[in-house]
Order: C-alpha cells, then structure tokens, then sequence
C-alpha cells in the first residue's frame, strides 16, 4: 500500500498506538490480547488503510505470525513437557550447574544457548531451552530473570547477527558483501556482545528484579490428575511433583543432550545446504539435499525430535495413554502464550502495511551521516517504529546499497556495516514486537516488567554490537 500521510504524521500515529496500547495494559487493566486487537484496527483506521481491506489486512498478519511461532511453541512445549515430566530437564540442569557451579548457572546456561543458536532461530531456540531454564530456576530460588535473560539474549544475539540466520544473509547479499566472512566475524561478536550487554546487564540489574518461577505451560497435571497450578496448597503442589517425579527413573545425560543436538543437527542441513546453493556450491536438483533440506526445516525437525522423545522418554512416563495425557497438558496453558504473540505480529504488521516503512525510508537515505552511523540509525528507526528486526534489517541494508557499493568498501568493512544495521534492528524491543510478547509470556512478565527488562537488555546488547562494528571500522582498513 503507498504511504496515505507523510513520514511525520506515520511516526505520530505509530507513536500514540503505541501509548494507548501501554495505558490500556498498565493503567486500565486490559487484557493484552484484546487491547492489541484493538489498537491494531484502530492504527489501522488512522494510517488510512481502506475499511474494506483493513480487517484481511489486520488478520493476514496474524496468521502469518501464528504460522510461524505457533508450530515452533506447541511441539516445542510438548517436547519441553516430556522433558520435565520424565526428570530429563533436571538432569541437564544438574550436569551444567556440577560443571559451572551455582554462581555460573546463568553464565553456562547462556553459553549453551549461544551454540545451540548458530542454526537454530530464536524462538524456536528458546522453546526447547525452557525447561532447563526453569529446572535450573527452581533449584536455586530467586528471580528466574537470572537465568533467563542470559539464555534468551544469547539467542537473540546470533538470530540478529549471525548467518544463516535470515537478516544478516539478507543484509550481506544486498550489500554484496561475504556471507563466509560475515559469519566468521559474527561468531565472535555475538558472544562478545553477549558477556557485556547481556550477562554483565542480567548480573548487574536484571537479575535483581524479582519475578517468580511460573512454568505453568510446563507442569499441567498427568494421568486424570489435576493441574498442580490448580492446587492453592503449595505444599501439596510440591509433594505431589516429588512423587511424581520419582516414580520415573531419569533419562542419562547423553539421551537428553542428544534430544537437544538432534533439531540443532537437523537444522544445520537445512542451513548449511541452503548457503551452499546460494553459493553455487551444491547443486539445485539433487533429491538426497533436498531431502536433508525438508527435515531440516525448523517445524519437520522438531516434530521429528518430539517422535524420538515420545519413544525415548515417553514410555518412562507410562502407558499411551499417559503419555497422551502429558502432551495434551503441554498443550492448554500455551493457548494465551500464541494468541497475544500473533496479535503482536498483526499489530507490528498493520505498521508495516500503512506504508510506514517506505515513508521513513525516503526521509531517512540523505541523513548525510558516515556510513555506518546512518546504517545503525536508519535501521533503529526502523525497528522502532515497525516492530520486525528481519525488516529493519533488509531495508536498512537495500537503502544502503547503492551508496556501499559505489563506496567500493573492503570485505571487512561491509561485515562492519552489516554488524551496525542489525544493531540497529536489535535495540528497543516494545510491543509492536511479536517476540516482546513471546518473551513476556514465557517467563510470566507484565508489560512494565518486560519493558525494564527484556526492552533495556536488547537495547544494551544491540549498543554493544554498534560499538564493537565502530571499532572494527575504524581499526581495520
């Protein structure tokens, strides 16, 4: 759709959308779902979307952002739930904190989700990672934020700035710069960028504010019995966990690591095949690579590693029938989680569809900035106002395009410039954002919370990319 209003008024109309929305949440109390609901048809409404195209426009939107997280949440919490109910999750918990020590569990838990993030996008990442998250969080007490803001963030961190991920190979080839390189770089930056704008920020502020373990979604009740969140006695709740607990023998430690390699192995075919062909590399018609693609693709490989997990894990836990209970639990506390995370994708996407993208974009390419500068403030702009770091990213990266090339930049340098536009589409993550809503959810955090916490640590994370790409560019020829 062309821009109905000017950039100006775009900016205002998404600026007090987004006020109403927090006021709404915060002040008045509304559920979070219905006020995104709201608020997206009546930016919608604002922007100058035709009444007859708005309500398609709104719901298109929202089932392309359930198409994506709604699969990846429900098998991931599934697999989640086997985990917690057979012990698997424990065990894993209780090997990292035996390695790390109690002090490290968030360090360890962090640099387990910085490797497993190389192929894996983030919130399918973070779904598998839950449990262990939680695991850890109840053995220790304490806010859960300690542990995970480090594992959540280090997902965040590779999906923003390291291939294959889809924004920075986007960004890479529209700027023709190297994917290899890009990736090389990006590895190290990212777990650079993690210790100081996420693990130092969890260690100094986020960490210290308070918010209880609420793993609902993962500990429903088993066979007939009732959910234990339905029990007001704590301590009943807490006995009949234990004796659940102990009538199933653990799964070894290999089994459960090797549950969690499995989507990471999967998903690395898809990945590495797919670069190879843009490459030229691997061949386009070849029916084994695009066998290996097809598993590889996120959804395929976590349905295929939920199959392993009901052969490997689900008998421990007892009859089909059990086992069927177990993940039909998995299942009901997750409705809210994907509903309120599409409506911040229809929200983010109204946004996007008004036009509000391309009149930012036509005022924003002759800041007349150094380079770098521009591609860190262009796509922050960006970010903010439409919601979508993968769109900051790749129109950051096309409204530089012209100017990199005729610039006849060094490799390095476009890996640098790369570097700044998605720190630029990391920072200030609010709730036009779909994945604000699925961190808020997963780790039972109000609007206000999310905002003094999740908001504040991608914006530090996405400062200490920007610093480490201006050093770069200007160390290195």
């Amino acid at each position: 759709m062309e821009p109905v209003h000017s950039a100006g008024v775009l900016l205002l109309i998404a600026a007090v959308a987004v006020a109403v929305l927090l006021f709404l949440i915060i002040k008045l109390r509304w559920h979070a779902f219905v006020a995104l609901l709201v608020i997206s048809l009546l930016t919608g409404i604002a922007a100058g979307i035709p009444l007859g195209e708005l309500a398609g426009v709104a719901t298109g939107f929202f089932g392309t952002t359930l198409g994506s997280v709604a699969l990846l949440v429900g098998l991931g919490a599934m697999i989640g739930r086997l985990l917690e109910v057979t012990g698997g999750a424990q065990v894993l918990a209780d090997t990292l904190i035996n390695r790390f020590g109690e002090k490290r569990a968030g360090f360890a838990l962090g640099i387990a989700a910085l490797l497993f993030g190389l192929p894996i996008f983030f919130d399918a990442g973070l779904v598998v990672f839950l449990p262990i998250i939680f695991s850890v969080a109840r053995r220790f007490g304490g806010s859960v934020l300690i542990y995970a803001i480090p594992a959540a963030g280090a997902f965040a961190a590779m999906h923003a700035i390291v291939p294959p991920h889809p924004g920075p190979v986007t960004a890479a080839t529209e700027l023709q710069g190297s994917i290899g390189l890009t990736m090389l770089v990006g590895i190290p930056v990212a777990f650079a960028s993690w210790y100081v704008g996420v693990y130092l920020f969890t260690q100094v502020y986020a960490g210290k504010v308070m918010v209880p373990i609420n793993d609902s979604f993962l500990r429903g009740g088993v066979s007939g019995e009732p959910s234990d969140l339905d029990d007001p006695d704590d301590d009943a709740r807490a006995e009949r966990i234990r004796r659940r607990e102990e009538e199933v023998t653990p799964p070894a430690f290999g089994l459960v690591l090797g549950l969690l390699l499995l989507p990471l192995l999967l998903i690395a075919f898809n990945t590495g095949i797919s670069t190879l062909r843009q490459a030229g590399v691997a061949p386009e018609d070849n029916l084994v690579l695009d066998a290996l693609v097809f598993i590889g693709q996120t959804p395929v490989a976590l349905l295929i590693t939920l199959l392993v997990a009901i052969y490997t894990l689900g008998m421990r836990a007892g009859s089909p029938a059990t086992i069927e209970t177990i993940l039909n639990d998995a299942l009901g506390p997750i409705c809210a989680i994907i509903l309120i995370t599409g409506a911040g994708g229809m929200f983010g996407g109204v946004l996007r569809y008004s036009g509000i993208g391309a009149a930012l974009s036509d005022g924003l390419a002759d800041l007349g900035l150094p380079l770098i500068v521009s591609a860190f403030v262009i796509s922050t702009l960006l970010r903010v106002a439409q919601g979508s770091a993968t769109v900051a990213l790749t129109t950051t990266a096309g409204l530089l395009s012209t100017a990199v090339i005729a610039a006849d930049l060094s490799d390095l340098k476009v890996v640098c410039l790369v570097l700044a536009i998605a720190a630029g589409a990391t920072v200030l993550s609010h709730v036009n954002d779909s994945g604000f809503w699925l961190v808020s959810r997963f780790f039972g955090m109000d609007v206000k919370t999310t905002l003094r916490t999740w908001t504040v640590m991608e914006t530090t994370l996405g400062l200490a990319i920007f610093v480490i790409a201006v050093l770069l560019w200007f160390v290195f020829p």
